[in-house]
């Protein structure tokens, strides 16, 4: 009986991290709006990880020198002919009703959670053409900035 207690508390432990790890990526996608954004290969095709393309998105970019030291990031966002493009770029959470991304800058690059893209081994190729001429992302984002890569395709 023992035994099969420390299983059981176990198996929802793991269950819980696992839960706690992909939470904000269901968040996004259960809740959130859908939004466009330029985006452009940071990384091509890698032969060795399969049709996985690490992803950048140049509208997103900031001074690395404008802000303190790096932490949370947060990206508000403004429309700009359809298309979002960061607009402030802040320490704090911001409050209104204006859509921002939830990132972090602690490494070189702000990672928001939104700069990986996987996809069957014959799409990639296809793929990789489209994003060299430029591509738009959609993503959603819901209301604590958290976002989900939903689709690359070609500008219209």
């Amino acid at each position: 009986m023992n035994r099969l207690v420390t299983l059981a508390a176990v198996v929802v432990a793991q269950a819980a991290l696992v839960g706690v790890a992909v939470a904000p990526q269901l968040s996004a996608r259960a809740t959130g709006d859908t939004y466009q954004l330029r985006v452009a290969p940071l990384d091509p095709i890698d032969p060795f990880r399969g049709a996985y393309v690490t992803l950048d998105y140049p509208d997103l970019q900031h001074d690395r020198g404008s802000l303190s030291d790096g932490g949370p990031l947060y990206i508000t966002l403004v429309d700009e002919s359809g298309v979002m493009v960061a607009d402030e770029f802040l320490r704090e959470r911001p409050s209104g009703e204006q859509p921002y991304l939830a990132c972090d800058d602690r490494d070189w690059s702000v990672e928001c959670g939104i700069d990986s893209f996987f996809l069957p081994q014959d799409e990639a190729a296809a793929m990789e053409d489209m994003l060299r001429d430029g591509a738009i992302a959609e993503v959603k984002i819901d209301g604590r900035g958290h976002a989900a890569l939903i689709d690359v395709r070609a500008p219209e």
